[in-house]
């Protein structure tokens, strides 16, 4: 992806996130691995957590400790 200098990493990836979400490319459950959108986006842990920290305040994901964060079911339910 080539990030636009102007915007932080993290908002952008959020956006990408967002769009996966509504198109259903990340359908509801689907797991937000921080491991692989490191490494998709070429960003460290901290870029990744900004992410998921502003999609779960949002509600489009959900985190259990231990388990991951997933798609939130009205996350889903919300679109339209």
């Amino acid at each position: 992806m080539d990030f636009d200098p102007t915007l932080p990493k993290w908002t952008q990836i959020a956006d990408v996130i967002r769009r996966r979400i509504a198109s259903g490319e990340y359908p509801v459950n689907h797991l937000i691995s921080e491991t692989k959108l490191e490494q998709e986006f070429g960003v460290a842990r901290v870029t990744v957590r900004k992410v998921t920290a502003k999609l779960r305040e949002e509600g489009l994901i959900v985190t259990t400790h231990g388990m991951g964060s997933f798609v939130a079911a009205k996350a889903a339910s919300s679109e339209g």
